[in-house]
């Protein structure tokens, strides 16, 4: 099982340094540099968990522990969960953005498919929540990525909306 959790900061009402603060929380609770990634979109963190044994140790593991730490000294206010229906490929290339995409649950999967055969997508995941397909794409630059999100609403019409969140250093 999988699930990826996004983390949001309420810049007005979150205090200088909660970021950085949030990273290294998440850091001692034991994910990897590898599965947290800054964003410069909907939210200002996703992290992705792998490797889940079942819903009962997402919960006590992960989003108990990712839930009380974010509420402390207004670091984070909000958070979204998005349990994985059906993985894509796994990917350990740092991804340029990462795509939130709405389509018909009819569609879930030609969606998820197509998009794997596109050579510039890293993964693409079928979840639970306000999203259906959650998607890691590379590209060189914002021009690079500008003609992927084109090609991929060109060969894929079933795809009914596009949210992008760019990808940002760490630390």
């Amino acid at each position: 099982m999988k699930a990826y959790m996004m983390l949001s900061c309420n810049t007005i009402s979150c205090k200088v340094g909660a970021r950085t603060k949030v990273l290294d929380e998440l850091i001692r609770l034991g994910l990897s540099k590898k599965e947290i990634f800054l964003l410069l979109g909907p939210a200002e963190v996703i992290i992705q968990i792998p490797g889940i044994a079942g819903l009962e140790e997402f919960i006590s593991k992960w989003f108990n522990p990712i839930r009380t730490l974010t509420t402390q000294e207004g670091m984070i206010d909000k958070t979204e969960t998005f349990i994985v229906i059906t993985e894509g490929k796994s990917f350990t290339e740092e991804p340029y953005a990462f795509l939130f995409l709405n389509t018909h649950p009819r569609n879930l999967e030609t969606v998820q498919e197509k998009l794997q055969n596109i050579p510039k997508v890293l993964s693409a995941d079928t979840v639970f929540g306000p999203y259906d397909v959650i998607c890691a794409v590379k590209a060189n630059d914002n021009r690079d990525l500008q003609s992927l999100i084109s090609q991929i609403q060109r060969d894929i019409p079933q795809i009914q909306g596009i949210i992008t969140a760019i990808v940002a250093s760490l630390y």
